[in-house]
């Protein structure tokens, strides 16, 4: 068994621009064992340059001849959870795809063993360069999976000598994968783990039949309070008890991506304020500790699990050396609603549970207990070391009482601890007066601090035949549209600020790459990121090189309020500033003013960004972000 936990969907986005020691005590309360939620194993997205949920990540290969080991901050992540715990097991997933690899569809099977290569090549890299195993790999996260992809992907995998990689499909519904290897014997010998998505803690038939390890390979998704640690308590024992799931993985690790975009603080734990330090080791970490501190992968299942009389369940784990560990929760139905699937109503009320210890078992004379009790916060406990079970008698008997919402853990394991940190700074708004002149020689990280790509790929860039003030700025590095997991919008953006900024002055120098149809632009109150960017409104300021400028009401430029003839070209420096104040905006090209009362009414508030019309290479430098203190408070 294992319990994992996802990094995906740019959802640590944020973390990486943490300042020390708060970062390093973030990472610790995450991977580090025996300290907080010691996580067994991390499963990271492989960046495709497309939108997965809250923003793009990275590529390793943008064009077909380009690799680049060291784009993102996946690998940085894996190498800080191995650091902390060197067993720790990692997987990758690929969301979406780089655009060359569809040869003009947005399709990832056209050319089947460019794929695997692609996919290899990671793998490889992340080997070579990092020093990282990469001990399972994915298929194509809840789309399509192709039969002879996935046989074409584990024979190249054996011929780069890679094959104590492993192949988990299809991350997304027990069928038809299921059947289809059960169809296809080639296809059930190449597959190792059968990986579903928010199964309800339930299976199909067909999975069990396959003899395969299933895994819940996404899960929880939900709010990170006490209703969000009572999902993940109820789920980490009954994917096991009704679906016989082995592992379950949490979406995501860490809340670390600003909160107003899709999904807000579906964490283990929450931590979007890098500029002020600021954090919160959320109960979901301590309900993960009650099972990761007191099993480890490798552990397993005894026969004797199941649902207690009352309500709530029970699994026992061992490690066929003598340990034993007991898990037992009682979370009612309205305190552990995760946000998918529907939930049917159970009961749970106050009981006595008889436990007894059999076999070899029986001569346990000590059991260490710990304890959480969610809900009010009078009542509240969490991973509460209690005084030790004796058991004296030799019996092995003993019973416990148990009140709805508990979460206990029996065990003989005395390594448990709750570890904990100083006090972090207090919670601070995103800082008013925000500049970034990008004038970083050697970035360790490839994207800009705060900025968070919604579309499209922002990287620091050095111009070598630009010795002046233009010779470190920040390039949009894509030249065609990603195959894309959700709705991409058209344009590239990222977005950076305070969701609740309403009144702000946002200055940034401009350069089009693109002659004729290249375009860029400036952006106030953008109001909406993640899976929804297609559809964001705002107040976008756009310059073109065919010569004309553009204000709209909306990324895609269809409500148009401003537009006219300018002198714009490409390959030339630009200075925008845009100003947004109640009702009405107005725009600078270069210092002078090129449009003034420009009515914007909606939406009252939003983030900061910049962008290119089309997927086309442009830069950026000296980004100047000004927000007037009467920042408008969005409910």
């Amino acid at each position: 068994m294992g319990l994992m936990v996802v990094d995906l969907w740019a959802t640590s986005r944020l973390l990486v621009n943490y300042p020390e020691p708060y970062r390093s005590q973030i990472l610790d309360y995450l991977f580090k064992p025996n300290f907080g939620a010691s996580l067994h194993i991390l499963k990271v997205e492989i960046g495709g340059d497309g939108q997965t949920t809250d923003g793009t990540e990275p590529s390793h290969m943008h064009y077909a001849l380009d690799e680049n080991y060291f784009r993102g901050y996946e690998w940085w992540l894996m190498k800080e959870a191995k650091k902390r715990n060197p067993n720790i097991t990692l997987m990758g997933l690929p969301w979406s795809f780089p655009g060359w690899l569809g040869k003009g569809f947005s399709w990832p099977y056209v050319n089947l063993q460019l794929t695997a290569y692609y996919i290899v090549t990671w793998i490889v890299g992340a080997k070579h360069y990092h020093d990282l195993d990469i001990d399972y790999i994915g298929i194509w996260n809840e789309r399509s999976f192709d039969i002879n992809y996935i046989k074409v992907l584990r024979r190249m995998l054996n011929y780069q000598g890679l094959q104590q990689v492993k192949i988990i499909a299809s991350d997304n519904l027990w069928e038809p994968i299921s059947a289809s290897m059960l169809l296809d014997s080639e296809l059930l010998k190449v597959i190792d783990v059968i990986g579903a998505h928010y199964p309800g803690t339930h299976t199909v038939k067909d999975a069990r039949l396959t003899k395969k390890k299933l895994w819940s390979s996404e899960d929880f998704s939900t709010f990170n309070n006490d209703l969000g640690a009572g999902c993940w308590g109820r789920i980490l024992n009954q994917n096991y008890i009704n679906g016989y799931m082995t592992s379950t993985i949490a979406w995501n690790l860490v809340a670390s991506y600003y909160e107003r975009l899709p999904y807000g603080r579906s964490g283990l734990m929450t931590a979007q304020e890098p500029w002020s330090g600021h954090y919160v080791v959320e109960s979901p970490v301590w309900v993960s500790a009650h099972t990761t501190q007191f099993t480890q992968p490798g552990w397993y299942y005894l026969k004797t699990v199941g649902h207690l009389e009352k309500g709530g369940s029970y699994v026992a784990l061992t490690d066929g050396l003598g340990n034993l560990t007991i898990i037992i929760e009682t979370m009612s139905h309205r305190h552990s609603m995760c946000i998918r699937p529907l939930l049917p109503y159970f009961n749970v009320s106050h009981q006595f549970a008889t436990f007894v210890l059999k076999g070899s078992f029986s001569k346990i004379p000590e059991l260490q207990v710990w304890y959480t009790k969610l809900g009010k916060s009078s009542e509240r406990f969490l991973f509460k070391q209690l005084d030790s079970l004796w058991l004296p008698d030799g019996s092995g008997s003993f019973t416990l009482e148990l009140q709805e919402d508990e979460l206990f853990t029996l065990t003989t394991l005395t390594s448990g601890r709750k570890g904990s940190y100083p006090l972090p700074p207090k919670t601070q708004p995103f800082p008013r007066t925000y500049k970034d002149d990008f004038n970083v020689d050697y970035p360790f990280f490839s994207e800009a601090p705060n900025f968070a790509d919604q579309t499209g790929v922002f990287e620091y860039f050095m111009n070598p035949d630009d010795p002046g003030e233009h010779r470190f700025t920040l390039r949009q590095v894509l030249n065609q549209r990603p195959i894309t997991w959700t709705a991409d919008a058209y344009n590239t953006i990222s977005i950076i600020g305070d969701y609740r900024w309403s009144n702000v002055t946002v200055k940034c120098d401009v350069y089009i790459e693109t002659p004729e149809k290249g375009g860029v632009f400036i952006a106030g109150r953008v109001n909406k990121g993640g899976i929804w960017i297609r559809s964001a409104r705002g107040v976008f300021f756009w310059i073109f090189a065919n010569g004309t400028y553009k204000v709209t009401g909306d990324l895609a430029g269809w409500i148009v309020y401003a537009l006219g003839q300018v002198e714009v070209t490409a390959q030339e420096w630009y200075t925008l500033t845009l100003t947004i104040k109640g009702h009405v905006s107005s725009g600078m090209l270069n210092g002078k003013p090129l449009w003034t009362n420009v009515y914007a009414n909606w939406p009252k508030n939003g983030w900061a960004a910049i962008g290119t019309h089309l997927f086309d290479f442009a830069q950026f430098d000296n980004f100047h972000v000004e927000a007037l203190p009467d920042v408008h408070r969005a409910p």
